[in-house]
């Protein structure tokens, strides 16, 4: 190992000596002033590249910079975030050029449209962390390390969703050709951001001793205007419109549950019948509203729409797939119940041949989408495989008193951070699985029958850099069977989890689990070795399916958490709750035990 890390270190210089050395001339003399200038062009090379894996990959992607003798720390980001977009442009052109039959492969087909729309995602989210970048002064860069990461590490589940839905060699080689730099060099950017804060100690950038993390081993939080109120309470960031919607707060909250009191919250969305909500569009099956389907009164989004756009979904049952896409932020969907405003389809990759993405009831792309009091459904079946009711893939969504209801992946957390509470969550195989960062709190979880021959899986975790930000957790959920699938719930067997990718993140705190989940608590992924490095961890639960003592020793990072480390995974820490769970008017808390 240290062999390796010194040949490393050595590719690194010379490479960097060959960077700086097209620039510095050095005479036969020996100039001191032009070999002082190449130590101290190397020296910044070398420690903007320390965090990263692939240091001479990193070193390339900064020749240009290196050049420049004033560059500072910002020149140097903007060099490594915009080599990442280039590479990630030519992964593009590649998929672009992949031509797969429609007729005769309707699959791969849709499986590299997906990768071509994914990548696009990957491209959109690089400039905006360009454009922060680049609007940034330079002292106040980390402040802004959280929203880099979040972005960061969707970038780097773009590419590989991209490729993982691809299932033949001939069409998924040459993308996964085309992408291997900018994979590389998405790896780097998280690790890089991930320790922004000793980067810019190296570049003598001063940082406040407050804005440090007690810990200091994770992002720094995004301070700036979230913690600032107007007169009224209201944070400064908050739009008009939603001052009006929001103007009478929720009332008849549990202990321990907030609304809008964390800091930096505003007064959250009344209750549905309580305050002044007037939606922009109405959706009823009997005609009585403007729209008879959900996905018209989506497709009615005004262009460049300030504020939420509301809508209601009257009872009724609504067949159709229903895409919120990246250019329509900010939805507000809600429903008369769980049951009562349901959305529903059957499509699958086993049976309709369609791609895991595609298969979704619902998918939401853009950002802010808040949903109540509707049932997702999926009824493709158990022997359908891959069936998604909800996949959100936007950050800071907030689902509260819904179902999600399918069989083998049920509720897909695509990417960047979800929150989840009240709700009922129900499937088979993988039935809550992701890449980005989902807490769900206090939610009934519902195991169903498998097909004839399956198991039960409860979460999937695909978190795959140990820098990347990414887990699902589960907090105060009850875990039980569903009364259809009760008497015969023993004879298949039901698990806690199993790894998706090498660094799954999988948290179960405080949850009541039932008598269907195995002694042994986990199952591996089949092919994989991954039960030797994913991280899942317990913390005070309870009820007959709870005891640690006999969880399988195969996962070799399997750990009950003390109260401290738990701490990690609430809502708070992991999802930074206060800054934006307020304005959704989901209950919520951000602690344990219920605070």
């Amino acid at each position: 190992m240290v062999g390796k890390i010194v040949v490393s270190l050595v590719s690194l210089i010379l490479l960097v000596g060959v960077i700086v050395g097209v620039v510095v001339v050095v005479n036969k003399n020996g100039d001191d002033n032009e070999n002082q200038s190449t130590k101290v062009q190397m020296k910044k090379v070398h420690e903007f590249c320390q965090a990263t894996e692939f240091k001479d990959q990193c070193a390339k992607s900064l020749e240009g910079v290196a050049k420049n003798e004033s560059a500072t720390i910002q020149d140097y980001l903007m060099a490594a975030f915009n080599n990442t977009v280039e590479e990630v442009k030519k992964g593009l052109a590649e998929a672009r050029k992949t031509s797969v039959n429609k007729d005769s492969d309707p699959y791969n087909h849709m499986a590299v449209d997906d990768c071509k729309q994914f990548l696009q995602y990957a491209i959109d989210q690089l400039e905006d962390a360009l454009e922060l970048v680049g609007e940034t002064d330079i002292e106040s860069l980390h402040e802004y390390s959280y929203d880099l990461l979040n972005w960061i590490s969707a970038v780097y589940s773009y590419q590989s969703i991209c490729l993982d839905a691809i299932d033949k060699p001939e069409y998924k080689s040459s993308i996964e050709n085309g992408l291997k730099n900018a994979t590389q060099l998405t790896n780097n950017a998280i690790n890089i951001v991930a320790k922004m804060s000793e980067m810019l100690k190296s570049f003598n950038i001063q940082i406040p001793e407050g804005l440090l993390n007690n810990n200091n081993s994770s992002p720094h939080r995004r301070l700036l205007e979230y913690n600032k109120v107007d007169q009224d309470g209201y944070p400064t960031w908050f739009p008009a419109a939603d001052r009006k919607l929001l103007e009478k707060s929720s009332k008849g909250k549990s202990k321990g549950e907030k609304g809008g009191a964390a800091p930096g919250g505003g007064p959250p969305l009344p209750p549905v019948g309580s305050g002044p909500i007037t939606p922009h569009a109405v959706v009823a099956k009997d005609g009585s509203g403007q729209f008879k389907t959900v996905t018209d009164a989506v497709k009615a989004y005004p262009p460049n729409h300030q504020g939420r756009y509301i809508i209601y979904v009257k009872a009724g049952v609504y067949n159709e797939q229903v895409l919120i896409d990246k250019k329509q932020p900010n939805v507000f969907m809600y429903g008369d119940g769980i049951g009562k405003s349901i959305i529903t389809c059957d499509k699958s990759v086993g049976v309709s041949k369609v791609t895991t993405s595609t298969s979704a009831t619902v998918a939401v792309i853009s950002p802010g989408f808040i949903a109540k009091g509707i049932t997702f459904r999926n009824t493709a079946g158990a022997a359908a495989e891959q069936a998604v009711a909800l996949r959100i893939s936007g950050d800071r969504a907030a689902v509260f008193d819904c179902s999600m209801e399918a069989f083998q992946d049920t509720l897909y957390y695509q990417t960047y951070r979800q929150f989840y509470r009240n709700c009922i969550i129900s499937g088979t195989l993988d039935f809550i699985f992701g890449m980005g960062s989902a807490v769900i709190q206090d939610s009934e979880i519902v195991l169903r029958r498998p097909k004839a021959t399956g198991k039960n899986t409860i979460t999937a975790d695909g978190r795959q850099l140990a820098s990347q930000m990414g887990g699902v957790v589960l907090q105060n959920c009850k875990i039980v069977t569903d009364p259809e699938f009760f008497a015969d719930r023993f004879k298949f067997d039901s698990y806690l989890m199993r790894p998706w990718k090498a660094l799954s993140t999988n948290v179960f705190m405080e949850c009541e689990i039932g008598d269907i989940i195995k002694p042994e608590g986990f199952m591996k992924w089949d092919k994989e070795e991954f039960e030797n490095t994913c991280e899942v961890y317990e913390y005070a639960n309870k009820g007959p399916g709870a005891n640690s003592n006999a969880r399988s020793k195969i996962f070799k990072k399997y750990k009950v958490l003390s109260p401290q480390e738990a701490t990690k995974y609430t809502a708070g820490a992991f999802l930074l709750a206060n800054e934006w769970v307020p304005a959704t008017s989901a209950p919520f808390y951000l602690g344990l035990g219920g605070k």
